[in-house]
């Protein structure tokens, strides 16, 4: 029996060796671009410069702005976006354990029966009652041996969909803090523009005024009066629009934040830092403009969907050919009728599956698991010029925006000042009241266009930081503690919360995970 077993051992060794190395499909190549190892344009080399701090990954601590800092702490830990974007990563890593689960047999089914039978014979000579018990126990095993690397696919698809799930999160933490810098600095605008309003109304109030005691009078006539009226009120209309946008943005502020609307966290610097906005410079940087370019969490994640779906082809090419596998049951049978024997019966042997005339859906199947990769490279290819163009475009508005500071900051200079002689020569009597109302007009425009300048070069200096994929990296959970008691109150998740908070790819990885990565990783 030793000699007979052996040839049927080696063969499902060898059978064991060809599942583990023979895997159809196509295997995933890493996207570059011909372009990106190079590329660079003049406005990114003039608005970025390379030193070490500070980290790109807290860029918003160029502005030193210590509420900022706590704002963006706060949409951390509590904004509803990237907790849906942490639990989505959670759900890949499930997914993933789902995949993995064939490796190992895919049937494993244990039965049992009790039947109860009571019958009765009527007629006849000897009519007979009988009444008795039947048990019958089962184990059922089935394994599809993984000739042609159906579910080592699977497992490499359902891998990268989880990486990409992670850069995913990266992603949102990208825009999140980004939204929140754009969202607290056009607080500070909104703050800085009302102000100017104020300061002007009161500069227009005491001119209609001056204006008005002159008319009574008889100095002057109405039309100096009207004048100044009609200027005064179309400036503090103004600030009823101000005040309301204040609120507004303080509200987005509280909802990113996690926070209902107008209930922001306590911050002592918010009133303090009124109207301030930074006069910043160049955006640092801690590495060439193109590496950064394809270090954004968009782009790797663009890559690594690329990855889950050419593992995809795999899975639906392994239907073209047939299936192996090995199938066995135990089963025990026993009754309480007297004479009745019990049994155990041990099956087991392979079993052959191929679909062979399936009228081209197999193929089919596969055609569109390619057409849907090619898609996907089309789509990161895209991206990634897409996120040249943001980064090109942010550079090139920093830039321009430093421009107008010096030209519109000596501008209002030179407003003050005309508005100082056209009030001295209203005084003396040499020219029209007409003067000083174009004074204070130029002098409000001018003022407003220098702070709303200085807010687009701090816009600009953001989204260059989001275009170069500042802001990625996180020290808190995927998972907040709170929700993470509630879902294991509900169901059992083992240790996958811990595992998911590690480090799913080094910084500044580019290349998706296989599962060989993530092998030590445990299924269950």
């Amino acid at each position: 029996m030793r000699a007979r077993n052996r040839p049927n051992g080696m063969l499902l060794a060898g059978a064991l060796c060809l599942g583990a190395c023979a895997r159809v499909g196509p295997d995933f190549q890493p996207q570059r671009e011909a372009w990106t190892p190079s590329w660079d344009s003049p406005a990114l080399q003039r608005a970025t410069e390379q030193r070490p701090a500070p980290d790109l990954r807290q860029w918003w601590q160029v502005f030193g702005d210590p509420t900022l800092e706590r704002l963006i702490a706060e949409a951390d830990a509590n904004n509803a976006g990237l907790r849906i974007a942490g639990l989505r990563v959670m759900e890949a890593r499930a997914q993933l354990g789902i995949a993995q689960s064939g490796r190992y047999p895919q049937l494993q089914q244990v039965s049992t029966d009790a039947l109860y039978t009571s019958s009765r014979q009527a007629g006849g000579r000897n009519p007979q009652n009988s009444r008795f018990w039947q048990f019958s126990a089962g184990f059922d095993i089935g394994w599809e041996l993984d000739f042609w690397g159906r579910f080592s696919r699977a497992i490499e698809s359902a891998d990268a969909a989880y990486f990409a799930a992670r850069a995913n999160h990266e992603d949102v933490l990208v825009l999140l803090r980004a939204q929140m810098a754009e969202t607290y600095f056009a607080l500070r605008t909104a703050e800085a523009r009302l102000r100017i309003a104020r300061d002007n109304a009161r500069l227009q109030q005491r001119s209609y005024e001056i204006t008005e005691r002159l008319f009574r009078s008889g100095e002057t006539d109405e039309l100096d009066l009207q004048q100044a009226k009609t200027q005064y009120l179309g400036t503090l209309s103004s600030i009823p629009e101000f005040e309301g946008q204040i609120l507004r943005t303080r509200n987005a502020l509280a909802v990113l934040a996690g926070h209902p609307p107008g209930a922001l966290p306590e911050l002592p610097d918010l009133a303090q830092r009124e109207g301030a906005l930074p006069l910043i410079d160049r955006a640092v940087v801690q590495d060439v403009p193109a590496s950064l370019l394809l270090r954004r969490p968009d782009v790797r994640a663009a890559e690594l969907q690329i990855a889950a779906q050419s593992a995809l082809i795999g899975v639906a090419e392994a239907d073209l050919y047939p299936s192996l596998s090995l199938l066995g049951s135990i089963v025990w049978s026993a009754a309480t009728l007297a004479g009745t024997p019990n049994t155990l019966a041990l099956v087991g042997g392979p079993s052959l599956r191929w679909n062979v005339f399936d009228y081209g859906r197999i193929r089919n199947n596969v055609r569109v698991q390619d057409a849907r990769l090619q898609q996907l490279i089309v789509a990161y290819q895209d991206a990634v010029r897409q996120a040249a163009r943001e980064a090109d475009d942010a550079a090139s508005g920093l830039l321009k925006s430093l421009e107008r500071e010096q030209i519109l900051r000596e501008g209002t200079v030179a407003a003050n000042r005309s508005l100082s002689l056209a009030n001295s020569l209203y005084r003396e009597g040499y020219s029209d009241f007409q003067r000083v109302l174009d004074a204070q007009r130029a002098l409000a425009a001018q003022q407003d266009a220098y702070v709303l300048n200085r807010s687009s070069a701090v816009s600009n200096l953001i989204a260059l930081y989001k275009a170069l994929g500042g802001g990625w990296h996180s020290e808190l959970p995927l998972v907040d503690p709170a929700t993470r008691q509630q879902m294991q109150q509900r169901t059992n998740w083992g240790d996958l919360f811990d595992q998911a908070g590690r480090p799913a790819v080094p910084a500044g990885a580019g290349v998706p995970a296989t599962s060989r990565q993530v092998s030590n990783v445990e299924d269950r």
